[in-house]
């Protein structure tokens, strides 16, 4: 079976929406005008470049596709003929669809072609907030009529998100610590050799609860990770090099509690939806995650820590203009309301820049010059 690939060309031409194909292009030509010579001219190609191309397809399908006799107009194959027809099947049951999709492609590029819209791209640990700071944006920019400000996220581990930024596939990153993440942490083990003071700025954008996310009622009295060791609680873990894997060991270790104490640490989800979804289900019994998560799956939920949720970006990158809409935006009271409406979010420093040594504590230069 053959399959097909579609293309799309970018053009100020308003011509009707279709999928075009060469090949077929060539047949009608050669089929309205009874010669390959008088299909070439019609398409304003040489004789050759279509002898060639139809040779070339013919070696690709496995079939002739025109046949002709001395004396005699060239003609179509049986199957060069059904090809046309399936062809016109296609363009008549499918033009809705393509002029459909065209619009919908149009729009998107639309942006490209606009200078008052800007394109964010984001590599960020799990978090509802931002997803909602997406729609909000949009939203903002309609009401407005102020530039518009496009936040293309992509969910991924803390680690990997300021991996991103720093191999430059990304303008910014989302990671998150406790709210005083202590020197000599795990968190400073983690994120201090990806980070450099001078290099990277910290934007603030929110302080958040993680807890534990239990069924209703907590059956099983699950108020403190001492709770689950070494007891019957099925617990499900998020994956090596997401920010909450790293918060979960940090309260072990604070806890003096063995990761072998968990029963399930080793299951693991991707998402703080996703461990909440496991919870509901009834696959696990506990797992870390945001209050906001639990509360969407009807859960119970028992905080545990405060942390701040930090967007990363290099210095270079704030005077470009996503970067300067993006602080606007974070800044503006509309989305500070709607960030203090979410179960368990509070703006944190949102849209200020910060320096790495204000906000975290792994640069004291002059604690260690003491």
């Amino acid at each position: 079976m053959h399959r097909l690939q579609f293309h799309y060309t970018l053009s100020r031409d308003s011509s009707p929406a279709m999928v075009r194909n060469p090949l077929l292009d060539l047949l009608q030509a050669v089929n309205t005008h009874g010669s390959i010579s008088g299909g070439a001219r019609a398409l304003d190609l040489s004789y050759r470049h279509v002898w060639g191309a139809l040779k070339r397809w013919e070696a690709e399908l496995g079939n002739e596709l025109v046949v002709w006799e001395k004396g005699q107009s060239a003609r179509l194959t049986e199957f060069g003929a059904k090809l046309l027809w399936a062809e016109r099947q296609a363009q008549a049951r499918l033009a809705p669809q393509i002029e459909a999709l065209r619009s919908d492609l149009e729009r998107v590029f639309a942006v490209a072609f606009d200078e008052n819209a800007h394109v964010a791209t984001l590599y960020a640990s799990h978090d509802d907030a931002l997803m909602a700071l997406r729609e909000h944006a949009l939203g903002a920019d309609a009401a407005s009529g102020n530039d518009r400000l496009h936040l293309d996220i992509r969910f991924c581990g803390s680690v990997d998100a300021i991996r991103g930024l720093n191999e430059g596939r990304c303008v910014m990153a989302g990671f998150h610590t406790l709210q005083h993440p202590a020197p000599g942490s795990l968190a400073e083990r983690v994120y201090k050799r990806m980070l450099q003071p001078g290099l990277h700025k910290i934007i603030g954008f929110a302080r958040r609860t993680q807890g534990l996310m239990v069924a209703p009622g907590n059956p099983l009295r699950l108020y403190s990770l001492t709770d689950l060791a070494n007891g019957p609680a099925r617990f499900v873990n998020r994956p090596l090099g997401t920010g909450t894997r790293v918060v979960l060991d940090e309260l072990l270790a604070q806890s003096e509690l063995p990761s072998s104490a968990i029963r399930g640490y080793e299951q693991t989800e991707p998402s703080h939806t996703a461990a909440a979804h496991a919870v509901a289900s009834g696959a696990a019994d506990v797992a870390l995650g945001i209050e906001l998560a639990a509360r969407a799956h009807g859960l119970d939920f028992v905080p545990l820590v405060q942390e701040n949720y930090h967007l990363v970006c290099l210095k270079s990158a704030l005077t470009e203009p996503a970067i300067a809409a993006l602080l606007k935006l974070l800044q503006s009271q509309r989305w500070q309301e709607r960030l203090a409406s979410m179960a368990g979010y509070a703006p944190q420093h949102s849209g200020e820049i910060q320096s790495l040594r204000r906000v975290l504590p792994w640069w004291d230069f002059a604690r260690r010059k003491k």
